[in-house]
């Protein structure tokens, strides 16, 4: 198998080694380094110093802003270079600006941590390891120089003095190929662990698409529950009061009166499956009179006394109140069927910037998540928004299901 970077290529046997490309690649790969620090303190200079020279102008602050920046630019070399010396691709951590212009890409360039990370790598290259990687070249250079060139360096010595340099040199350069390949790995780690994007990073750009995914879900309900209200639902109640008609002109005692009073009652019966359906894909009311009227209805039609305290200042972010309303709904559910309940009660009110949702019951307890309830879904729900699921549940009761939900500080 192909080594993937330069310190795998020390695994190789010598004389594979020495025919490779990895000695030249990371003589390549430290030579750049030399230069790209050297060019980094240039360009860093020369910035400052218009800065300090314009600093009461707008070209001062550019200057400085540019030295924040210029940690990008090398950060974007530096991954180019990495490829001499190890073929996987560094992955660039900056997202895209918001919208067009300069303005907005430098505002987000200094908020992202991965700028930092990679002005303090800059940091570090410039004022350290591009020395040592020149450090590392000159004394290959000049140690293969005075042993090769000891005829010539060493002008006053008879050849046959100088001879045995000659050969010690030759044999000494193959063996010099693995420190420089060893450094030049070293350094090519220390760079891809500096610039990788770090995994809570990534963690968040998934749990920021999750959610994307989950609004899109809710839309993709929101237009079923238009499309089943305004379509089928209509077309049913419509039946329902033509067969209502049609039994109104039917003498009791006739032949089809049988037949389409159970016709009726069929449609009737169709129609509050519908609207119960309708309610579980996306309640209207939650839609337009926002979670408490939602919560409301859904008490109201719980098979057992529902108690409430809802102290909600008025409406909040769609995901929050789709969720939380999912929360009470399949909470009630849950007490209805498995409890044993006598009587539930609903808690809903903000904290700071966490909405706080609790159901509680008296009935016997001992509900468990791994029962297939549907907690655990309930917990995936809102694992989505970053919210949290407590519940306590001790046999004999009572049971106490607890949700926190995060709300952004502006809608707080």
């Amino acid at each position: 198998m192909q080594p993937r970077n330069a310190l795998e290529a020390l695994t190789l046997r010598p004389a594979a080694l020495l025919r490779s490309s990895w000695p030249w690649r990371s003589v390549a790969y430290l030579a750049s380094g030399s230069l790209l620090g050297a060019a980094t303190i240039a360009a860093v200079a020369v910035m400052l110093v218009v800065g300090t020279l314009l600093a009461a102008v707008i070209v001062g602050v550019a200057g400085y802003v540019g030295c924040l920046l210029s940690g990008i630019v090398v950060a974007r070399v530096e991954r180019r270079r990495l490829r001499l010396v190890d073929r996987d691709e560094l992955p660039d951590p900056h997202l895209p600006p918001p919208r067009a212009g300069l303005r907005a890409w430098v505002t987000l360039r200094l908020r992202e941590e991965a700028t930092w990370r990679e002005l303090f790598y800059a940091a570090l290259a410039a004022a350290m390891l591009s020395w040592m990687d020149l450090l590392v070249l000159i004394g290959v250079t000049y140690t293969l120089m005075i042993s090769i060139g000891a005829p010539w360096t060493i002008a006053d010595e008879p050849l046959s003095s100088t001879l045995p340099a000659v050969f010690a040199g030759l044999l000494l350069g193959p063996i010099l190929a693995y420190p420089v390949i060893a450094w030049a790995g070293a350094r090519a780690a220390m760079a891809r662990a500096m610039l990788t994007p770090p995994d809570d990073a990534r963690l968040k750009e998934l749990t920021r698409s999750r959610a994307r995914l989950v609004d899109a879900f809710e839309v993709e309900r929101r237009r079923i529950e238009r499309d089943l209200h305004d379509g089928a639902q209509q077309r049913l109640v419509a039946l329902s009061m033509q067969l209502g008609m049609a039994r109104l002109e039917v003498p009791a005692g006739a032949p089809g009166a049988e037949p389409l009073a159970a016709a009726h009652q069929l449609a009737k019966q169709a129609l509050t499956d519908l609207r119960e359906l309708i309610r579980g894909v996306h309640p209207k009311v939650l839609t337009d009179r926002g979670l408490a009227a939602a919560v409301g209805e859904a008490a109201s039609i719980a098979p057992l006394p529902v108690d409430l305290d809802l102290r909600l200042p008025g409406r909040l972010p769609s995901a929050v109140e789709v969720t939380a309303y999912f929360v009470v709904s399949e909470a009630l559910t849950n007490v209805a069927k498995h409890a044993g309940a006598e009587r539930a009660r609903v808690e809903a009110f903000l904290t700071g910037d966490r909405l706080i949702v609790q159901v509680r019951d008296d009935g016997r307890g001992g509900a468990d998540p791994a029962d297939g309830s549907g907690l655990m879904g309930l917990a995936d729900r809102v694992a989505v928004l970053d919210g949290t699921v407590n519940l306590s549940s001790p046999p004999g009761g009572p049971t106490l299901l607890r949700v926190e939900i995060p709300v952004p500080e502006e809608a707080a």
